[in-house]
């Protein structure tokens, strides 16, 4: 996960269906990086550097989702973010 911005870590906790979250605060905005691993590479006012890593994607299981083709090596479907080798936002504009 890289910092979008410079800016300042507000939150580093688990927030229900977010998972463990972080939080990085800068001007009048919050973006908030979710289902982080919680082996934290940053603290709650940690100033942080656009570009710099502020945290891994952590491992995430999702049920119910119909047609999920995302699978662990368990067999359990997650989220794709760490069984598949293209970004979130897809391949193409």
């Amino acid at each position: 996960m890289i910092a979008v911005h410079d800016g300042e870590i507000t939150f580093r906790e688990f927030l229900g269906a977010g998972g463990y979250t972080i939080t990085l605060s800068f001007d009048n905005y919050k973006v908030s990086y979710c289902h982080c691993d919680p082996n934290w590479i940053v603290s709650v006012g940690d100033k942080i550097k656009q570009g710099q890593v502020i945290g891994c994607v952590g491992p995430k299981i999702v049920y119910g989702v119909k047609g999920n083709q995302y699978h662990d090596a368990q067999g359990n479907p997650t989220n794709g973010a760490t069984t598949r080798s293209t970004s979130s936002f897809g391949d193409s504009y």
